[in-house]
């Protein structure tokens, strides 16, 4: 058996070798969009690849087109820049075609799924249940241990919450090596997160390893079943995703078609999903033109077979929303920019907390010495945020430090308080029901 395995997998390398990937970068096809053409042999997880170095490059995908019948991966992609142009600038052009038509760079696992060792930061990967105070606290205790957090994200969803934070030890500006510290950051990491939920766990985990960080938060929420719903979980239609999954057994393939209000990286992150259900993506079409998003996906289990019962039917319906979720942005969008210290996040965050805002997300970035971060918050009771709370919030910060990124009408006063207040709030609840039939043909 394994020598089988073994001259699979050289005859897999020799496939490879002799049919390289082939990138073309055309901006005369389309006249509103660069067009990008991949051609290469196809391995699991070869779509989420492209599709992971075009959006870190924050190109928007308007429209793409996936066949990998055959074991050969054909891949389309209508791509802009951010304000909606084509995409000239030659180095990022250069930057597409060598790392999408490098054979060791386009095929490598680190660059998706692995981890890669660093002495620069230690990465501190959390789980847990979301509650009033958690970020706050979580950046208190990092604070009061001498770590300073370079950079972070941090979602939440389905009253679960998740980061990933790479911190340095203060003294040495590096990486945390001290046994002792690391194990004392993982217990009290650890216990807070727990907090009084004696029904769902938590998880830290604390290494000195480089990844792919919003790769990681969906594998982490995903492993952590955010997914799962309360049975009294009710949502309005307009605000979910609409998700349905069919058979098509004349093909074999199960069809997942998502109608969904676009945003940026809506595709990476229905990919990642797909990918981490082990799910091959045979073929794909994706049009996200103009204000909501069309998807469709003609899929297989990894082991060949399409959608077996209602039970599997209905745990994709529920990740896929999940997916979707998780990055909605709701409420209004704060921007800090300061020279960097330690217990900056730590006294940030306190605030927020103590003028009652719910933090839906955030992303914390640390760029020569000054504290880039991202908060989108909320009023803790659901209405628009106070504009008055805003002020507060930003004489105590600094008017210069703290900007207010979202529409005016997001500022509006609000009559009433809610006793019950999460930071780190995300409270998306949705389900989707679709009945389970087959597609007996397509035009």
């Amino acid at each position: 058996m394994s020598f089988s395995n073994d001259m699979d997998d050289e005859y897999e390398k020799l496939f490879r070798r002799l049919n390289p990937p082939r990138v073309v970068i055309d901006n005369e096809a389309c006249k509103n969009a660069t067009v990008i053409r991949v051609d290469s042999a196809n391995k699991h997880g070869k779509l989420l690849e492209v599709v992971q170095v075009l959006t870190d490059l924050n190109l928007i995908i308007t429209k793409a087109y996936v066949s990998s019948d055959g074991g050969w991966f054909m891949d389309v992609f209508n791509v802009t820049d951010q304000d909606g142009n084509k995409v000239t600038d030659e180095a990022i052009l250069d930057y597409i075609t060598k790392s999408l038509g490098t054979e060791p760079c386009f095929t490598s696992s680190k660059r998706s799924f692995g981890v890669k060792q660093s002495m620069d930061h230690t990465a501190i990967e959390l789980t847990g249940s979301d509650r009033p105070g958690l970020l706050s606290e979580v950046s208190a205790v990092l604070a009061h241990l001498k770590c300073n957090v370079l950079n972070a994200e941090v979602w939440t969803h389905n009253m679960r919450a998740a980061a990933v934070m790479q911190v340095t030890d203060d003294e040495t500006g590096s990486a945390i090596t001290d046994p002792e510290k690391l194990s004392k950051i993982k217990e009290l990491l650890c216990n807070l997160l727990k907090g009084s939920n004696k029904y769902r766990g938590a998880r830290t985990v604390v290494s000195h390893g480089v990844t792919h960080t919003e790769r990681r938060l969906h594998q982490m929420m995903f492993a952590d079943r955010d997914y799962e719903r309360a049975n009294n979980d009710v949502l309005d239609e307009k605000q979910r995703p609409n998700v349905s999954v069919v058979n098509w057994y004349e093909k074999d393939y199960s069809v997942i078609t998502i109608r969904s209000k676009d945003r940026p990286k809506l595709l990476f992150d229905t990919v990642c999903t797909l990918t981490d259900m082990e799910y091959v993506v045979f073929h794909a079409n994706i049009d996200a033109e103009g204000p909501e998003a069309h998807q469709e996906y003609y899929i297989k289990h990894i082991d060949g077979s399409p959608v077996k019962s209602e039970a599997e039917r209905q745990r994709i319906i529920q990740c896929l929303e999940a997916a979707i979720e998780r990055r909605v942005s709701e409420g209004l969008k704060l921007e800090l920019c300061t020279t960097d210290r330690i217990g900056l996040l730590s006294d940030v965050t306190r605030i927020f907390r103590e003028n009652s805002l719910t933090v839906t997300r955030a992303e914390v970035t640390t760029r020569a010495g000054k504290a880039v971060n991202t908060f989108y918050v909320s009023d803790a009771s659901g209405y628009p945020v106070d504009a008055k709370t805003i002020d507060s919030i930003r004489q105590a910060i600094g008017q210069t430090i703290l900007k207010v990124k979202g529409s005016p009408e997001e500022l509006k006063p609000v009559s009433q308080e809610s006793p019950t207040r999460f930071l780190f709030g995300g409270l998306f609840k949705s389900r989707s029901f679709v009945n389970f039939g087959s597609v007996k043909s397509y035009s």
